[in-house]
């Protein structure tokens, strides 16, 4: 089939189709049967792996596993019960993802074997002549100079649950070290290790941090390489009415790094960057040699490292660490925020690897009676130059004209997909605590967009409460065990990106630190990346926004499900007895049908 054709051929098809979006610690499939549009008694998908799952106990992977389905035909299995394998619960979706990749290397060999299920619920059968299967090589976190990871971040899950249960721990209950820093580390799913390796392998380090408190990784890499290395780091710090600093959650790694030369920002709203880069003598401003970069979403805290979802990257590219070198140079000096935006605008573009890289820093200056931004309507014109699609996981963005080009884009019968965190302003009114702190088991709102402004499903602080768990599933939480709930609702995605046609060849990534608001554009420290010709990298981007999009829209259906009164069946927490499952991906003008249309052009 040509690249582009969206199954004029399907009729002639009868074998699954099958497509593979990759990054190191996922894999997303992709899968269609054309057979499923018309067979009445097409029950979903049954998949196996080759090599199986890892066994911690024997240390062993096994021949082969079936993905398992949380639901079956009943609805979740009964508490302590595996989940049932797909051969016997088959999968209803036609995106499906396998994160049990523990303990498999990078550039291992995997093999999926996708066969569709067909009959009733009580005799039903693998059709294997229409068999397909999909071989991948596991990639590094790192390839063609361009470093990638992206955390778990997902304590409201199952799995997450399972651990805690596993532990024997209640959600209110301190974790003994040991514990609580294997939780850490299964949250930030490696990205622990490229901060600490990136300073440790450095002679020389400087950059921008917004909030530096992290001491299980980060400050105690800093604190062992200041040592032998000349370190620079520019923080966020303000002064009150009366000229005094105000408290900064900062002063205590300022304190431990007695040998780091910081530098106090105070001119602008906030100094919201988190970049670090390596070389020699970065500290000496004609002299330096800028080699390396890191940037990204998260802050150096231990949260966001492992409970906010975020990314980071690492570029092995003298140019592109020249550039955010020159920007550390310049804010170091504090310069007034008219002075900054003089510097404000698109870079260059810096070839690393397979991608081409612009950077934009902010804050830019406002026009007389023009309310365009530059950098924002770079990414406006991207969108609505999209060939098929858009994906946006932000952080409370508030541009509207950035809003808005991407609902047009869903109304032009592109595929659309968004997921939002709004961190409410208010305490909820479903179970407000006594203390009038938000309790562990409720979650800052999410808006989750399926295709327009309309179209979308919102969780609100109620989801999953513990009183209101589904049958089958274990209560889950949002604040780590026995951390204090905060007064306010806590951060769940705190991602900063958009990708533009990123099941293509030619994809655009937008990422970096700014949340692309008012704040941000105009009045703010930020970086944002543009990332172009790294299909790759877009893919990344793809598989790991969809892991948090279903996982929350599942929620979002749970509790709608909840307030109306309904049946597990009817929020979609039971299998379905019959090929009605399938209906909406199979519907012209659907997301659903986009979506399976979009995800598998080949």
């Amino acid at each position: 089939m040509q690249k582009g054709t969206l199954f004029s051929r399907r009729l002639s098809l009868t074998k699954i189709i099958a497509k593979s979006y990759i990054s190191p610690s996922l894999v997303l499939l992709a899968m269609d049967w054309p057979d499923g549009e018309t067979r009445q008694d097409f029950l979903g998908f049954a998949i196996r792996r080759k090599p199986g799952f890892f066994n911690n106990k024997t240390e062993v992977f096994a021949d082969s596993s079936w993905l398992p389905n949380r639901l079956g035909f009943d609805g979740p299995p009964p508490s302590g019960e595996p989940d049932p394998p797909s051969d016997k619960a088959p999968i209803q979706k036609f995106l499906w993802w396998d994160a049990r990749l523990d303990g498999l290397a990078p550039n291992s060999k995997v093999s999926y074997e996708i066969s569709p299920v067909c009959g009733n619920v009580s005799d039903f059968n693998l059709i294997s002549d229409d068999t397909t299967i999909v071989e991948i090589t596991l990639p590094p976190h790192t390839e063609f100079g361009i470093g990638t990871w992206f955390n778990r971040a997902v304590m409201s899950s199952q799995a997450f649950s399972r651990i805690l249960k596993s532990m024997g721990l209640k959600t209110n209950e301190v974790p003994v070290p040991e514990n609580a820093l294997k939780l850490r580390t299964w949250l930030s799913n490696g990205m622990e290790q490229p901060l600490p390796n990136f300073i440790s392998s450095a002679s020389s380090v400087v950059g921008a941090i917004y909030h530096l408190t992290d001491n299980l990784w980060v400050i105690p890499a800093l604190q062992a390489a200041m040592t032998t290395a000349s370190i620079g780091l520019i923080y966020d710090q303000h002064l009150d009415k009366q000229g005094n600093p105000k408290p900064n959650p900062n002063n205590e790694a300022i304190g431990i790094l007695s040998n780091v030369s910081f530098f106090s920002r105070r001119k602008t709203n906030i100094m919201h960057n988190k970049f670090l880069v390596s070389g020699e003598r970065l500290l000496e401003d004609d002299n330096a040699n800028p080699t390396q970069l890191t940037c990204g979403s998260a802050n150096y805290t231990t949260g966001g490292l492992t409970s906010q979802a975020n990314l980071l990257h690492t570029f092995n590219s003298p140019d592109l660490a020249g550039l955010f070198l020159r920007r550390y140079q310049l804010l170091k000096k504090d310069p007034s925020k008219s002075n900054t935006a003089k510097e404000a605008g698109w870079s260059q573009t810096v070839s690393v690897g397979d991608a081409g890289i612009r950077v934009f820093f902010s804050p830019e200056k406002k026009q007389a009676n023009n309310f365009t931004s530059l950098s924002i309507e770079t990414i406006v014109e991207a969108i609505h130059s999209a060939k098929s699609s858009v994906v946006f996981c932000l952080f409370t963005p508030t541009d509207e004209r950035l809003r808005q080009a991407c609902f047009a884009l869903g109304d032009a019968g592109k595929m659309m997909f968004g997921l939002v965190n709004h961190v409410s302003k208010h305490e909820p009114e479903t179970n407000p605590s006594p203390s009038g702190t938000i309790p562990a088991d409720e979650l800052a709102a999410l808006e989750i967009y399926h295709r327009s402004k309309e179209a979308k499903d919102v969780i609100g602080a109620e989801y999953f409460h513990a009183e209101i768990v589904p049958p089958g599933f274990d209560p889950e939480i949002n604040i780590f065990p026995g951390e204090k709930p905060p007064p306010y609702s806590p951060v769940i995605i705190h991602h900063k990106f958009v990708v533009i046609d990123a099941e293509t060849e030619s994809p655009t990534v937008y990422t970096g630190s700014a949340n692309m608001s008012g704040n941000s554009v105009y009045h703010n420290d930020e970086n944002l990346l543009e990332i172009k010709g790294s299909p790759r990298l877009a893919r990344i981007y793809l598989a790991e926004f969809l892991r948090l999009y279903e996982h929350y829209r599942a929620r979002a259906r749970f509790i709608d499900f909840k307030k109306k009164g309904g049946n597990a069946s009817q929020a979609g927490l039971a299998l379905k007895k019959d090929r009605s499952w399938a209906n909406k991906h199979y519907t012209p003008g659907t997301p659903e049908y986009k979506a399976r249309l979009r995800m598998l052009v080949v």
